[in-house]
């Protein structure tokens, strides 16, 4: 019988999970709730009770606005594209085909402004986006077409006729 030799297992916890950067979705989080508590004890904290957690809001907002979430499909006669762009409007989306790719851009501004007697509200909030896809060697660039109905953009990238046509069948013989 062969000699087993066992090695144990380890697993570096500094390098990421997958290639490139790792997905950390409340690691912002933390280090916001580490600063307030380490600002609490200074004399800056009580002027201005709510500064770091606005710098915080916008880097928030800025992360969720720039990469909104896209599904891509593929049918025999076309591939789709379908972006999310909740609270959005046309005019503020723009698509547009160059150098063998799609490119999806938007950018999103709110603006509310409240005045009552005994209190003024005004908030303002902006954003852009923009996505990049490159397009296969079989779709058809003049005849794409973009629609946008309730939040949702789509996008559809149609086939060449020689993408669309059926399989082959090769007919498999025995030797």
């Amino acid at each position: 019988m062969a000699n087993e030799t066992k090695l144990p297992v380890t697993k570096k916890t500094n390098e990421p999970a997958f290639g490139g950067e790792t997905w950390r979705p409340f690691e912002a989080l933390r280090k916001e709730v580490d600063r307030l508590f380490e600002d609490f004890g200074t004399d800056d904290f009580w002027r201005r009770p709510f500064h770091s957690l606005a710098g915080f809001e916008r880097n928030l907002a800025q992360k969720l606005v720039s990469t909104p979430a896209v599904d891509v499909t593929e049918s025999d006669k076309a591939y789709e594209i379908t972006a999310e762009l909740p609270g959005m409007d046309e005019k503020d989306i723009e698509v547009n085909v160059a150098n063998d790719g799609l490119i999806i851009k938007g950018e999103k501004k709110f603006e509310r402004e409240e005045k009552q007697k005994d209190y003024y509200v005004s908030e303002r909030r902006y954003g852009s986006f923009e996505r990049h896809f490159g397009l296969p060697k079989d779709v058809e660039a003049d005849k794409i077409e973009a629609s946008f109905r309730n939040g949702v953009l789509k996008v559809t990238l149609p086939k060449t006729a020689e993408a669309q046509k059926p399989a082959k069948k090769i007919e498999v013989k025995a030797a």
